[in-house]
């Protein structure tokens, strides 16, 4: 029996959607491989998630809790994951491409001898392996990565797969004896740079400013019109390099690669640095006064125009429209 472990994600006390997302294709994966979903949750308030994950096709919950587990650790995270692997003998390991999957699980991969795809934007079966669909060349192409190795390791890219029904099963929940061993970094705290706003990588709506936006007292143009329909505030590399935004919005190929159902890019011209961050979003649209400008070629919807003009006329009318 082929058995597919997941890493699953959690914060204040919710599981992150792109771990239930997770969850789904696992089970969708398991029964092509004739085998069983174990989720493991690791960290401070574990056990209080695991009855959740049974509702999205899970068979087995596996916390993991230590006092030195309480924040993201690297080194201890890693050996208590490599433990579980080396307990359960999964022949797939998945975990999403956040913050904190991409270090996991690439941690792990080194320590437990695994092949690893990284950022995947599709996973199936074949011939009873698993394949792997990942963007390379700043996404201007797409690979097919099959695995050699006993283990076979993937990272996905958030807000790939769809929220799967909710069930009413009950997992088997076990919990873990979590042995971190040696921590030699500590988190000592962490800050939360904007209260209430979705990471970029989670958002399922993110509406991003570039250059044009001319200074930081400008973008909250940016900020309203995100507010009026429920989305997050990305920005490009040369807005940030710039300073009118923090490097946590930045999107593009040294900052974060997001995956919305919409992004509205507002006075980005559409490098391929920025494009390499978004390109798989489902539906783009991008306002700029440049009718040439290359992210007119990747846009589904394009608006001509000055943007302090045509932002505050969506957000008004985003506004009316929502409110009907």
């Amino acid at each position: 029996m082929s058995n597919i472990l997941i890493v699953a994600e959690h914060a204040n006390g919710k599981l992150k959607k792109y771990s239930i997302e997770l969850a789904g294709k696992a089970s969708e994966l398991a029964k092509s491989l004739g085998g069983n979903v174990t989720a493991v949750l690791i960290g401070e308030g574990a056990k209080n998630l695991t009855s959740e994950l049974g509702h999205y096709g899970v068979s087995k919950v596996i916390a993991a809790s230590h006092s030195d587990l309480n924040r993201y650790s690297g080194e201890g995270y890693t050996k208590v994951l490599s433990d579980i692997i080396a307990s359960e003998k999964p022949a797939v390991v998945l975990g999403t491409a956040s913050t904190l999957g991409k270090d996991l699980l690439a941690r792990t991969a080194m320590r437990v001898g695994a092949g690893l795809a990284t950022d995947c934007i599709d996973l199936k079966v074949e011939n009873g392996k698993l394949t792997a669909r990942r963007p390379v060349y700043a996404g201007k192409a797409v690979i097919d990565v099959k695995f050699e190795g006993v283990v076979q390791m993937a990272t996905v890219r958030p807000n790939t797969f769809p929220v799967p029904e909710r069930q009413s099963d009950s997992p088997t929940i076990t919990e873990f004896s979590a042995q971190p061993g040696e921590i030699r970094a500590r988190v000592k705290d962490v800050v939360e740079a904007e209260v209430g706003m979705l990471d970029l990588t989670e958002a399922d709506r993110i509406v991003s400013g570039g250059r044009a936006m001319g200074s930081a007292d400008n973008f909250k143009i940016i900020k309203e019109l995100a507010g009026a329909i429920g989305a997050s505030v990305g920005a490009s590399r040369a807005a940030v390099d710039a300073g009118f935004a923090s490097h946590d919005h930045q999107v593009g190929q040294t900052g974060k690669t997001v995956n919305p159902t919409l992004y509205i890019a507002c006075g980005i011209s559409g490098a391929i640095q920025h494009l390499a961050g978004m390109r798989t979003s489902k539906v783009i649209v991008a306002i700029n006064k440049d009718p040439e400008a290359p992210i007119f070629t990747k846009a589904d919807y394009g608006i001509v125009g000055d943007l302090f003009k045509v932002i505050p006329i969506l957000t008004e009318k985003f506004r009316k429209l929502l409110q009907e």
